[in-house]
């Protein structure tokens, strides 16, 4: 049994116990192994913000971590949920960046998780003019989109 075979075992088990009729699709696509559940109570698998999304990767990959010790780690999505947030937040960060370029005047994006921030950081990384840099505030993190100063 492959890994991606074994968490998305576990993945059905889980779900069903917790009462979910679901369909999982495997894909070893270029962003890693990824479960794709297909259901129609995506909103509950999703819950706020994805956060329960989040909750369920991070027990499936634990628990496939407890089996395999060197195991990659799964992706997990609902409904193309993950996939589509990814999208847009790139295009809003090229958005901001074509601001930032036209303006000169720095961009905020709101507190995001790593993953997030490090998604954002990479549109940015081969850019000649505009970087991002991660700013704390309290106990939140979050990108902010500036020009590179220019060296004379």
């Amino acid at each position: 049994m492959t890994p991606l075979e074994h968490a998305c075992h576990i993945l059905d088990t889980m779900l069903g116990y917790l009462g979910f009729v679901v369909q999982i699709e495997e894909d070893n696509g270029p962003d890693g192994p990824t479960l794709q559940v297909l259901t129609d109570d995506s909103d509950a698998l999703i819950g706020r913000r994805g956060e329960t999304l989040d909750d369920i990767q991070y027990l499936v990959n634990r628990v496939l971590q407890r089996h395999l010790k060197d195991a990659p780690r799964i992706r997990i999505d609902v409904e193309f949920y993950r996939s589509m947030r990814e999208d847009k937040m790139v295009a809003r960060a090229k958005e901001l960046g074509e601001r930032v370029r036209a303006t000169g005047q720095n961009a905020d994006l709101p507190p995001m998780n790593s993953y997030y921030r490090r998604l954002v950081h990479n549109v940015f990384v081969n850019d000649p003019e505009v970087m991002s840099v991660s700013q704390d505030s309290s106990d939140v993190r979050f990108k902010r989109i500036l020009l590179k100063r220019r060296t004379a």
